[in-house]
């Protein structure tokens, strides 16, 4: 993996980009797990969000289509759309967010998952960004 920090990126320390994601330039991961995928925001959205507040759920059953918005995420300092890294129909939702938002901040590619679906086209994940890109990415905002 090329390393950000030798490149004068200190800060990427502090951004935990798991290699078995794949992630988009807006800041959501996905994990496929055979024809299902989980998604959520990433360590490096949680941390410029901040402590997040809200976050408004689509529900089980929809239909997400690749770079459409399907939920919302506030927090103290912003609010943000979360935008599907592919497309499939929402099988489950991570509905312990309503009553504890902030899941997302401590803990973004494990409790923290926002829904889980059953991919249409799972051809669509290989476009998406690998770790060490996404971590240049980030490192290129700072």
């Amino acid at each position: 993996m090329d390393n950000a920090f030798e490149k004068g990126f200190p800060d990427m320390a502090e951004w935990n980009t798991p290699e078995d994601l794949r992630y988009t330039e807006n800041d959501e991961w996905i994990r496929v797990t055979g024809d299902t995928a989980r998604i959520g925001l990433t360590d490096y959205a949680q941390d410029h969000l901040s402590d997040l507040v809200f976050v408004e759920l689509p529900d089980v059953g929809d239909a997400l289509t690749k770079g459409e918005a399907f939920a919302a995420v506030e927090s103290v300092k912003a609010a943000s759309d979360v935008y599907a890294p592919a497309s499939g129909q929402i099988v489950a939702v991570n509905t312990k967010l309503d009553d504890a938002p902030e899941t997302i901040n401590s803990d973004p590619f494990g409790e923290g998952w926002i829904v889980e679906i059953k991919l249409s086209n799972p051809s669509e994940v290989n476009s998406l960004l690998d770790a060490a890109a996404y971590a240049r990415h980030c490192a290129s905002r700072e």
